[in-house]
């Protein structure tokens, strides 16, 4: 499977859209280095890449909170041979009347789903540059427009696609690249529970939109795809009639 190969540092492997990519790339016969806080998941998730044909899997300690575990992360990758390829699937969404009621959540919500993320990310760029590999970071939706129910969330996660369009600048003058991952609703456990979800995605269709992106070198994609255009219609009404929406 082309576009799947070298190396896979895949940041928050827990969660169900990472684990349906890790599955496909150590089916592939890639490396893959698993990260995040939980251990004994990591751990389990590595055997499991190692029984699907992996080259090599093994876990990493990554908290986007903590950034003195991240040069660690760099010494591992360093001089591997191959592209190095990065799926990032960090973020944390605390209901919006929980931040409201305890604004320092916010703190957190930055952390995980911006700034801990593009530091590390910011650490390994020249590796990702020397090696020609793919930056992927998955943001969201939610980040395209600030809504009542979770403009905090939104506006991490715009911030990514921000820090992402800038890397993505950055890294095609070395060869190597960037693409920005727009998932709509996904069957995940951040959305479990969730009031007026519609159009629900597997994970596994979110991992197969991604590997294309990255095999065709596409900048930004949504999926499912039909994401694209109902947040057109989303950033298309006038903001004195969205204020007034419950979207």
């Amino acid at each position: 499977m082309s576009g799947t190969g070298g190396t896979w540092l895949i940041l928050g492997a827990s969660s169900a859209m990472a684990r349906a990519l890790t599955r496909k790339v150590a089916e592939a016969g890639a490396a893959v280095f698993v990260a995040g806080r939980d251990a004994a998941d990591l751990e389990a998730i590595a055997g499991d890449c190692r029984l699907r044909g992996a080259a090599e899997a093994a876990a990493l300690a990554f908290d986007a909170r903590d950034p003195s575990g991240y040069e660690a992360i760099r010494r591992t990758l360093e001089g591997r041979e191959g592209p190095l390829n990065i799926a990032v699937f960090v973020g944390s969404m605390p209901p919006q009347e929980e931040i409201d009621a305890d604004p320092l959540l916010i703190e957190g919500v930055i952390a995980d789903s911006f700034a801990g993320p593009a530091t590390l990310l910011t650490l390994l760029a020249p590796l990702v540059e020397a090696s020609g590999g793919t930056v992927v970071g998955v943001g969201s939706v939610a980040g395209d427009r600030g809504r009542i129910g979770n403009y905090v969330y939104g506006a991490a996660k715009a911030g990514f696609h921000t820090y992402m369009s800038g890397l993505r600048n950055r890294l095609t003058r070395a060869g190597a690249h960037a693409v920005t991952v727009k998932p709509g609703f996904v069957d995940t456990a951040m959305t479990w529970g969730l009031p007026g979800l519609f159009l629900v995605a597997p994970p596994e269709k979110v991992a197969d939109d991604i590997l294309s992106a990255v095999r065709k070198r596409r900048d930004v994609i949504y999926t499912p795809f039909f994401w694209r255009y109902i947040m057109l219609i989303i950033r298309s009404v006038p903001e004195r009639i969205f204020k007034k929406l419950s979207v």
